[in-house]
Order: structure tokens, then sequence, then C-alpha cells
């Protein structure tokens, strides 16, 4: 039996970082990005590390989410089918709007 390798992809502008690694090698995959966005001498950053790392984790969660026929990237929220929402239903205790100013 072969073993499956997955691939994680990147390219900034002329760069292109290209992970290969097994499921049984994701930790070192992980650790990998961190040590490219520590070096200064590359583009890679610590945002496009944490960008690809959610990547590699959400293969771990839901390993059968993408498949041929459905889109790997879902929806992050889901919306009401039909009417508006009440907003006057909710607890404005829950709401702090001040982490967004």
């Amino acid at each position: 039996m072969t073993e499956e390798i997955n691939v994680l992809a990147l390219v900034k502008g002329e760069e292109r970082y290209v992970f290969l690694f097994s499921d049984q090698r994701r930790a070192e995959a992980l650790r990998t990005l961190g040590r490219y966005a520590s070096n200064p001498e590359l583009s890679f950053t610590w945002y496009d590390a944490a960008v690809l790392s959610q990547k590699i984790r959400a293969q771990i969660a839901d390993p059968d989410a993408a498949t041929e026929n459905e889109s790997a990237v879902k929806p992050r929220f889901q919306f009401p089918a039909n009417g508006p929402i009440d907003i006057g239903s909710m607890d404005v205790d829950h709401l702090d709007f001040d982490e967004f100013s």
C-alpha cells in the first residue's frame, strides 16, 4: 500500500512555497511553517504560517470534507433562508462592540 502525500502550496509574487508531507508528518510540517515565518530572509510571514497551518489542521478535523464534487472552502456562516434577522431579540449584554474599535 502506498502512503498518501499531502501538498500545500503558497504563491507570493515570484516565490513559490510548496510543502509535501504525510499524515504522520503533520506536526513537522507545522513546525516548518513556524521556522519559515521566523526567517527574516524569506517573504513568508506569520500570517502565511497561520493560514497554512489552519488548512493543515482542518484536514485532521474533517478528512473527508473535500471531494471532487464539492468545494474545499466551506461558508463560515449560515444565513437564514427566509425573512429578516430580528436583532431586537438579541441579548445585548453579550455584544461587545469595543473589541471592534
